[in-house]
C-alpha cells in the first residue's frame, strides 16, 4: 500500500505538471504520514542529503559557468573554431559540436550549454544552409554533452550517493562525450549530404592564432579544473571554487567584459540556480529515503537479481531502458536518488563497476535532456530558435538513435568508459 501511495501521488502530481522538487516532497510525506513514521524526518533526511562536503562543487560550478558565459568566452570559442574549421563542408555542424564539448567542460550544464551558444550558433548554421529545425536539435543534443564532459554536477551527486571518487567519475565522461560529439557530427554531415551548404572562407594562419589568443583563457579554464584534480593539487570541490574565482579573474582583468556592478547579477542567478537543483536534491534524497526505509528500493533490486539471474548484460539492457523512459519525465538529478539506490547494490553484485555504472547513468540522463515532454534542452532551443516543439521533437529522433548508440557501445565495452579512470588512480 506504501507503494501505491508514493508512486500514485508521484504520477497524479506529475500528471498535474507539479513542478518535480514539489512532486517528490509531497509524494514522500503523504507515504510517511500513511507508515506512522516521524514527519521530523523530513527536514533531518533533507538536511544531511544536502550538507554534504562534496556538494559543495555544485554552486561554485554554477556560479564559474555563470562567471565564463557572462564574459563571452562563448563567442570566443565559437571564433576559435570558425577559424579552425569553419572553410570545410558541415563546417558550422564541426564547429556547433566542437564548442559544445568545450563549453561543456566550463558549464557542467546541459541547459547552460545550449543557452550560451544557441543564439549565436543556430542563426549561423540557418544562414550557412542547414535546416532551422535540425540545426536546434543538433545544439540541444551537443548540449546534453555537458553532463557528461567534466566537470559535470550529475556525476558529483552520483558520487556523493555512492561515495564513488568524483575525479574518477568525472575522467570516465571523456571519452564518452567525445565519442557522442563525434557521431552527431556523422548523423548531421549524412543528414545535410544534398544541401547546398555555404562555406566559409579559409582563416589565414595570422587570423588564427589572433582567435586563439582570444580564447585562450577560455580554453585554460577545463585544463585547470582537470589537471588540478588529477595532478593532486585540489579536489573536486575545491577545483569548483578554483573555476569560479579564475573565471572572475578571467573576466575582471583579462577580457574586462565584466564589471564590478555586474558581479551582483551573477550572483543572484547563480543563488537562484543553486536554490533550485539543491531544493530538488534534498526532496529526492527523501523520496529515496523512503523508498529504502519501506523496504520498497530492497524489493525491487531483489526483483531484478531475479530478473536478471546473475546475467549482468541483462541487467545493463534493463537499467538503459528504465533511464531512457524516466528521462522522459524527470530531470538527471532526481532520477539518481531515486534510481541509485535501486540499481546500485544488484550492480555491485554482478561485479559492475561503480564508475562504469554512473558513466551509465549519466549517459541515460543526457539523452533525457533531449526526449519529449520534458527534455530541458529542446525548451531552450525552441525558445533561442522560434522554432515548436512538434518540428524540433522530429528533428531530434535522428540524433536521439545516434546517442543511444552511443550508450549501448559504452555499456557493452567498458573500456570506452574506463580507459581514462584506471590511468589515473
Amino acid at each position: 500500500m506504501a507503494g501505491l501511495i508514493l508512486f500514485g501521488a508521484f504520477f497524479v502530481l506529475l500528471l498535474l505538471n507539479v513542478p518535480i522538487g514539489l512532486l517528490l516532497g509531497i509524494s514522500s510525506i503523504l507515504t510517511l504520514l500513511y507508515e506512522n513514521l516521524p514527519v521530523s524526518m523530513v527536514t533531518i533526511n533533507m538536511y544531511s542529503a544536502t550538507s554534504k562536503f562534496v556538494l559543495l562543487a555544485i554552486p561554485f560550478f554554477i556560479l564559474g559557468g555563470n562567471i565564463m558565459e557572462k564574459s563571452g568566452i562563448s563567442q570566443r570559442l565559437i571564433d576559435f573554431c570558425k577559424s579552425l574549421v569553419g572553410h570545410r563542408k558541415s563546417g558550422m555542424a564541426l564547429v556547433c559540436v566542437i564548442v559544445a564539448c568545450f563549453f561543456a567542460a566550463i558549464s557542467g550544464s546541459g541547459p547552460a550549454t545550449v543557452a550560451a551558444l544557441g543564439m549565436i550558433i543556430i542563426p549561423a548554421m540557418v544562414k550557412a544552409g542547414y535546416d532551422k529545425a535540425s540545426s536546434t536539435a543538433l545544439m540541444s543534443t551537443s548540449g546534453a554533452i555537458g553532463i557528461i564532459i567534466p566537470p559535470s554536477i550529475t556525476f558529483v551527486i552520483y558520487g556523493s550517493i555512492t561515495g564513488t571518487s568524483v575525479g574518477s567519475l568525472f575522467a570516465s565522461g571523456i571519452v564518452p562525450g567525445i565519442l557522442m560529439g563525434a557521431l552527431l557530427l556523422t548523423a548531421m554531415m549524412w543528414m545535410s549530404r544534398k544541401r547546398e551548404l555555404k562555406l566559409m572562407p579559409k582563416a589565414s594562419a595570422k587570423e588564427r592564432w589572433s582567435s586563439f589568443k582570444d580564447a585562450f583563457w577560455g580554453l585554460m579554464m577545463p585544463v585547470i579544473i582537470l589537471g588540478g584534480i588529477y595532478g593532486g593539487i585540489f579536489t573536486p570541490t575545491e577545483a569548483a571554487a578554483v573555476s569560479a574565482l579564475y573565471g572572475l579573474l578571467v573576466g575582471l582583468f583579462i577580457y574586462k567584459s565584466i564589471r564590478i556592478r555586474d558581479i551582483l547579477e551573477i550572483l543572484k542567478d547563480s543563488v537562484s540556480q543553486t536554490a533550485v537543483v539543491m531544493f530538488i536534491v534534498g526532496t529526492a534524497s527523501l523520496f529515496a529515503w523512503v523508498l529504502t526505509v519501506t523496504g520498497m528500493a530492497a524489493s525491487a533490486s531483489n526483483m531484478l537479481i531475479d530478473i536478471c539471474n546473475g546475467n549482468k548484460y541483462i541487467f545493463l539492457l534493463i537499467i538503459n531502458v528504465i533511464l531512457l523512459i524516466a528521462g522522459c519525465f524527470i530531470d538527471a538529478n532526481s532520477a539518481s536518488y531515486i534510481f541509485v539506490p535501486i540499481l546500485f547494490p544488484v550492480a555491485a553484485s554482478l561485479g559492475i563497476d561503480a564508475v562504469h555504472l554512473g558513466c551509465i547513468m549519466v549517459m541515460n540522463m543526457a539523452i533525457g535532456l533531449v526526449t519529449p515532454p520534458v527534455g530541458v534542452n529542446l525548451y531552450v532551443g525552441c525558445g533561442i530558435a522560434d522554432v515548436s516543439l512538434k518540428d524540433i521533437s522530429k528533428a531530434v529522433l535522428p540524433f536521439v538513435a545516434v546517442s543511444i548508440l552511443t550508450l549501448l557501445l559504452v555499456t557493452y565495452i567498458p573500456q570506452i568508459s574506463m580507459a581514462i579512470p584506471n590511468l589515473v588512480k
